[in-house]
């Protein structure tokens, strides 16, 4: 069965401080400074960590689910690469090769998990459940 990751990206201001998000088996992989940037290469960078969080977890059949058109449009192939984005695209494919199957869904931001918790945290919130609580949550190394 694939196993489901929701990731979500931000900066504030935008470009500014990136951080992103990802909810995978009910927990939440937060990194709080991913560098500078913009929206979008915080979405992509939200992407390439929900790969790696499933590579972690040894998952090698997965959905990942993102709320960012920008990024799912250049995967499907509906829109070119972007020039500032095509280094994530190309780490993306090259990503794919340790999994058996890798599908890419859209999803509104009310659906969107990791989103949601982004936002529970820039609030200085806990996460809903089923997430993890405050102290649960697991930090992505520097990814900048």
């Amino acid at each position: 069965m694939a196993r489901k990751l929701w990731f979500d990206g931000g900066c504030r201001p935008n470009p500014g401080r990136m951080e992103m998000a990802v909810v995978a088996c009910g927990q939440t992989w937060f990194a709080p400074d991913c560098g500078k940037g913009d929206s979008n290469r915080a979405e992509w960078l939200a992407l390439l960590g929900a790969l790696d969080l499933a590579r972690r977890l040894g998952e090698t059949d997965v959905i990942l689910c993102g709320d960012s058109a920008f990024v799912i449009d250049q995967i499907r192939g509906r829109t070119a690469a972007h020039p500032a984005s095509a280094d994530c695209l190309a780490a993306y494919r090259n990503g794919l090769a340790s999994f058996s199957h890798v599908r890419v869904r859209h999803v509104g931001r009310a659906q969107n998990l990791a989103g949601i918790a982004l936002d529970h945290l820039r609030a200085g919130l806990a996460p809903p459940q089923p997430l993890a609580e405050q102290e649960d949550l697991r930090v992505f190394p520097h990814m900048a």
